[in-house]
């Protein structure tokens, strides 16, 4: 609910509102906010119920809420509504920005209770053994770790064979001893334990007991990473009590950067009663009084990270999963202003203008405004990040002036899945470009903005469009990608043409946002690629899998296979069998034909072929393995062949009255309806029903149909008859539906497939199963992502923002590194951090230092120099004997050459030796500088030198 104060100019827009509520227009400056905003908030998500209230907040209406937030109101009414809230036990937040400063409150009761304190998934792990006796030891397979499994953790088991006591018990706690193994209690009287298996953490709850407002005010419980920490935040609190103690007395906050009002604040801050606890401690009043300077703004980066923490409170109070905070967060920014006095605001610069930018002008002056609408920058992609920051530029008005612009890179299409997290984006904007829609709707919000939308990625291949003349255009880069290969070769290029680069990223309720200066900071310097990124070995998925991830993997690759890749061999195959003899064709045949001789004509069928694939897959292929590979198989060295990492597979029985198996035959018989233009049936009873009447297939009969894919995959002179038919058949309908995976339609029966298979292949191997989220969400690739983590970074990526607008002429140097931070958050576990990057690493050589951010300029010069003068020119400009010179890989000059092929190339120009030994044009259109690799006499083996930039 969106309440309306009683009638008032204070709650009528403002034009300087419409830089901080996204929601506003020009437009709807008669209206109030509320009822301007309404409409626009309840078209995000038509699923949740938006209101306007117009009365008064009272006892009766606070009744029907569970949790209740003020913004932007006075202590009196904090203090009469947090009272009110407390007596019902509804859950009570406060949050409000200052400028640079701000300031959330919680109190969710005296007694709340967390029933999920982290964002992971209980810990589940497979079993290899569990004695009897008292206490049972548990013995975990070799790729589990027990480290994570803590003293005093409670758990329960599934899918034990033997043991099945065990199964579904009540939680039992555990002790972890040296070895690894779990003690988990008296198992003396149960079943000997035969195989299989899980053992997974239960999560305890716990309890939460916060203070009411009126108390917390006075011995406030803040959040802080260090006691320097905590103190800020405590002489922070006082600003914030002088500064609703000054509009208390005066009607109205203190003015922008007005030394009297300030001093003013510094007095009633000083006559304050004492914080309870914090004895001995000293009111900083200069920090206090740059508080009260800057405090008349309101800027969209606080407010995006203000509120998007207190939005997670909001969800940790409806949930009760993630640890409150405890219970005064304060944020400040105050490293946004200039470090030194001469370039301080003054009260004529911070006067409004009555423009929508007032409330930035406010807090760093008109002048800062202008260089802000002047700035050209490339924002390089437009998924949950990225258009939270175009929106963020939107609203601070970055390149909105006449010389000013953004460019938005981004090559992919909007998703059903983006909308849950993509401001910008609409359900009618599915399959448009992400680029293009991000831009129409940023230029909504600001119809001043000039953004332009490129759907060329930013890669490699696209350099004669993302080249030198492109980026001697731009003044910085935001990168918002979702890769470490992305990540690194968008900072390489901003190391190459000295830009500032802005980056953030989130995972769940964590998340980074980092900035890099030319000169200043450290270059970007993250992994190559994530661990998960690595693809798995074909055989261990195939045939040994261990995790959960395995049997994904392979669930996905039999999506593929059995509705896609199948669908394109038949469609493509209708003429002779003579040609399905290569490769995989044959088997791609075998399974799409399955136990059916004719294409099939209606859903009974189509069940018929998904029950002989549930046999083929998890009994009669697992039975053929073993035979293969007995269980009791030992090899040369005398060891089992079934040993760690390899798991003995189990052959399953069908049983139609298992959730899995029939899930299964569901998903596979529609999906297989669909390839073939047939209608599919959701009616999972008569399923069941239809399935106990259907005979399960002889596995020798089996064996006369499939070849092995463990033996030869030539087909025998049987199977080849009997794919000539079935094939006959095939050609006579019209052609198959390859399908796509697509992992957003819920309805598609896609994510039920892969889940179904991969739980059964699992089954199989004794390995936990993933669960359907898990399984979306690893077979998609999807990186969770969440609006509120979005926000914060965003909001902290836009503080950044200001600091290396700032330090940009006609200031006479950048922002000192000092100014600068990365910041790292975890919102589940109240983490906050924030810390100057390093400065560039220093290399040296002889006389010569240098940073990543260093080259060696040399010109080409008129006439252009040979190969022999820009040898010369390093040597005596340089002190540096070349060894060895590269362009990428190709190499223009060895000193271990022969004086024959010196005496070729050391007369030639160097552009015509690039052409020589790359049979490349050179220059490309627009190029400006060739960028070479230096290897000379003395370098050590971790030397790296600076690039050279060979001027054209």
């Amino acid at each position: 609910m969106i309440p309306i104060p009683p009638a008032g100019p204070t709650w009528l827009p403002r034009l300087d509102w419409v830089s901080l509520q996204f929601f506003l227009s020009e437009q709807d400056l008669a209206r109030s906010r509320a009822e301007a905003s309404q409409e626009r908030v309840a078209k995000l998500n038509e699923a949740v119920q938006v209101c306007v209230h117009t009365g008064d907040i009272t006892e009766d209406l606070l009744l029907d809420f569970q949790v209740v937030v003020l913004t932007a109101s006075n202590l009196e009414e904090q203090l009469k509504v947090g009272t009110l809230c407390r007596k019902h036990g509804v859950c009570f937040l406060v949050a409000d920005t200052r400028g640079l400063v701000g300031q959330l409150f919680c109190d969710f009761g005296k007694d709340f209770t967390v029933e999920d304190l982290t964002e992971e998934e209980p810990l589940t792990a497979a079993i290899q053994h569990i004695s009897q006796g008292s206490p049972g030891i548990l013995t975990l397979r070799k790729e589990a770790d027990a480290r994570y499994f803590c003293d005093g953790d409670l758990v329960t088991f599934s899918g034990i064979e033997g043991m099945t006591e065990l199964n579904g018990c009540d939680p039992r706690p555990i002790h972890v001893q040296e070895d690894g193994t779990l003690e988990i209690g008296d198992t003396t009287s149960f079943s000997c334990y035969l195989r299989g298996g899980a053992v997974t953490e239960v999560k305890r709850p716990t309890t939460v007991s916060h203070d009411p407002l009126d108390t917390a005010l006075l011995q406030p419980r803040v959040v802080a990473q260090s006691p320097q920490e905590g103190r800020r935040a405590r002489c922070l609190h006082q600003a914030f009590r002088a500064l609703h103690k000054f509009q208390h007395l005066s009607g109205r906050p203190p003015q922008p950067w007005d030394p009297a009002d300030a001093e003013k604040v510094v007095d009633l801050a000083r006559a304050l009663e004492p914080l309870r606890g914090t004895e001995g401690e000293l009111l900083d009043e200069a920090l206090v009084r740059t508080v009260a300077l800057s405090s008349a703004g309101v800027l969209s980066p606080m407010a995006a990270m203000l509120g998007a923490v207190a939005a997670q409170e909001v969800l940790k109070a409806i949930s009760r999963k993630f640890m409150p905070l405890n219970q005064w967060l304060y944020f400040d920014a105050l490293d946004c202003l200039p470090e030194d006095g001469e370039f301080l605001p003054n009260p004529k610069d911070c006067a409004p203008r009555g423009c929508r930018y007032d409330g930035q002008i406010a807090v760093f002056g008109a002048g800062f405004q202008e260089k802000l609408s002047h700035q050209r920058y490339l924002l390089v992609g437009a998924g949950a990040v990225g258009c939270e920051l175009l929106k963020g530029f939107a609203l601070v008005g970055l390149g909105a002036g006449a010389n000013g612009g953004l460019t938005v890179a981004d090559m992919d299409h909007v998703e059903r899945s983006n909308l849950s997290r993509q401001f910008l984006f609409r359900p009618q904007d599915i399959g448009k470009p992400k680029a293009e829609v991000a831009a129409e709707a940023a230029r909504r919000l600001n119809s001043d903005l000039r953004v332009t939308p490129l759907t060329h990625p930013l890669d490699p291949t696209r350099e004669h469009i993302y080249g030198d003349d492109f980026f001697s255009c731009v003044h910085g880069v935001a990168a918002a990608v979702d890769s470490f290969q992305a990540r690194h070769y968008v900072a390489a290029r901003c190391t190459h043409y000295l830009k500032p680069l802005l980056e953030a990223g989130t995972q769940g309720t964590r998340g980074s946002a980092s900035v890099f200066v030319p000169h200043v900071t450290e270059g970007y310097s993250g992994p190559a690629s994530a661990a998960e990124d690595a693809p798995h070995p074909v055989c261990t998925m195939r045939y040994f899998p261990s995790t959960a991830a395995h049997t994904l993997q392979w669930a996905r690759d039999e999506f593929e296979r059995l509705f896609r890749l199948s669908a394109e061999t038949i469609n493509c195959s209708q003429q002779a069998l003579t040609s399905l003899a290569d490769r995989d064709r044959p088997q791609l045949l075998q399974v799409v034909v399955g136990l059916l001789r004719h294409r099939p004509r209606n859903w009974q069928d189509c069940v018929v072929w998904a029950l002989g694939h549930w046999q083929l897959r998890f009994r009669y292929g697992i039975m053929q393995l073993l035979r293969h590979y007995p269980p009791d198989k030992v090899l040369k060295d005398g060891t089992l062949f079934w040993s760690h990492p390899k798991q003995c597979p189990q052959p399953l029985e069908f049983d139609a009255s298992q959730d899995t198996h029939l899930l299964y035959v569901l998903a596979a018989a529609n999906l297989y309806a669909q390839m073939h233009g047939l209608p599919g049936s959701r009616d999972q009873p008569a399923l069941r029903n239809m399935l106990e009447l259907l005979p399960l297939t002889d596995p020798q009969h089996l064996d006369s149909i499939f070849s092995s894919d463990l033996a030869s995959t030539e087909l025998g002179p049987e199977q080849v008859e009997r794919l000539n038919e079935a094939l006959q058949d095939w050609s006579e309908g019209s052609p198959l539906e390859p399908l796509r995976f697509e992992k957003d339609d819920d309805s598609n029966f896609h994510v039920d497939f892969v889940t179904a298979a991969a739980s059964l292949r699992a089954q199989n191997y004794g390995i936990p199963p993933a669960n359907r989220i898990q399984s979306k969400r690893i077979v998609g690739q999807i990186i969770p992502a969440i609006a509120t983590t979005t926000a914060a970074v965003v909001g902290l990526v836009g503080l950044e923002l200001f600091k290396v607008v700032g330090g940009q002429p006609p200031r006479p140097r950048p922002r000192p590194r000092s100014a600068f931070r990365h910041s790292y958050l975890h919102l589940a576990q109240n983490s906050f951090s924030r810390f100057v990057p390093p400065a560039p690493a220093i290399q040296k050589f002889h006389h010569l230092t240098w940073t990543c951010w260093n080259r060696l300029k040399v010109p080409a010069g008129q006439p252009e120099r040979t190969l022999e003068s820009l040898l010369a020119h390093l040597q005596e400009q340089y002190g540096l004997r070349v060894k060895m010179l590269l362009l990428d890989p190709a190499l223009l000059y060895s000193a271990g050459w022969s004086p024959e092929e010196r005496a070729r190339c050391l007369p030639l120009r160097v552009t015509e030796l690039v052409r020589q030994v790359t049979q490349r044009q050179v220059p490309k259109p627009g190029q400006q500088v060739l960028v070479l690799e230096l290897s000379c006499e003395g370098e050590d083996e971790d030397t790296t030198f600076p690039p050279l930039h060979y001027e054209l």
